[in-house]
């Protein structure tokens, strides 16, 4: 197999024209690139390079391989870069639990940030609301949390509200009975079934009066909702993006809520260099 050192010879001679521009290149002497390159054509037992004129050219065969060549050095530049990256103490997989109440155009901008800075790091995206999102982070299943914003967190995690908030409302599909009420109150609302948020870890941490539904994420909640089994209380952006025009929002005094989200993240397993680059933009 070729070494790092004869491909980068190929590779500058091709792409500077000459062999003396590319010993220029890397700092060697001519006779090195050229026998470099000789050396690569006997093993590959392919010409790379026509040489009949006084500026060597690539044959067909060159300019296939010129692009292969390119592809094995920047495979090999990332394969250093990881291996640097981990031997400083930069973790190999960053998972992120979210809840569907937060949205927003800065975590977007802040992902294809993260593509560039660490392109072979694995990010894993969790979708979780509730307790069951603060278990995440407590098993370290989960290095940050997006959470709407809670008055009391346990001691041992940490959190920083994030600049952005969600609009609440609530809706129905446009074949319920409540979608045809100019305005609805809360006897209205007692009288049809509430399709409500319940945690997978904690599911009777709220036991609400009322015929009632539950489901672990607003989008199941949404779907409920669009088959008309009940009024729920949905994040305004997920409707809008997701609802297909499916649901009606209920004129209901005291809604639209607006939510407050926190990030939040474990005393005893912080992020790692990664997961606080990505809070640091979160957070900015």
């Amino acid at each position: 197999m070729a070494s790092h050192e004869v491909l980068q010879a190929f590779v500058q001679a091709a792409t500077q024209g000459s062999f003396s521009a590319a010993a220029r290149k890397l700092g060697k002497s001519q006779s090195t690139v050229s026998a470099a390159v000789a050396s690569l054509e006997i093993d590959l037992d392919v010409v790379l390079f026509d040489r009949s004129s006084r500026k060597p050219t690539l044959t067909p065969a060159g300019h296939v391989l010129l692009q292969r060549a390119e592809q094995v050095l920047e495979a090999s530049s990332r394969l250093e870069l990881a291996a640097s990256q981990l031997a400083q103490g930069l973790e190999p997989k960053l998972s992120i639990a979210m809840s569907d109440t937060y949205q927003s155009e800065r975590f977007e901008l802040a992902l294809k940030a993260f593509e560039q800075r660490y392109p072979d790091l694995e990010l894993e995206w969790l979708i979780a609301e509730c307790e069951d999102l603060i278990a995440l982070v407590q098993s370290g299943r989960a290095q940050i949390a997006l959470i709407e914003a809670q008055d009391v967190y346990p001691p041992d995690l940490t959190r920083a509200p994030v600049a952005q908030r969600t609009e609440i409302a609530l809706f129905v599909a446009p074949t319920h009975p409540l979608a045809s009420l100019a305005a609805v109150d809360q006897q209205a609302l007692q009288q049809h079934r509430e399709l409500r948020l319940a945690s997978i870890i904690n599911p009777n941490e709220t036991r609400p009066a009322g015929r009632v539904w539950s489901a672990p994420s607003f989008l199941m909640l949404m779907e409920m909702a669009q088959l008309g089994f009940g009024w729920a209380a949905l994040p305004r952006w997920l409707v809008e993006r997701f609802g297909n025009a499916g649901l009606v929002e209920l004129t209901v005094r005291g809604w639209p809520r607006s939510v407050a989200v926190d990030a939040l993240w474990s005393r005893q397993h912080p992020p790692g260099p990664a997961g606080s680059w990505m809070l640091g933009q979160m957070l900015e």
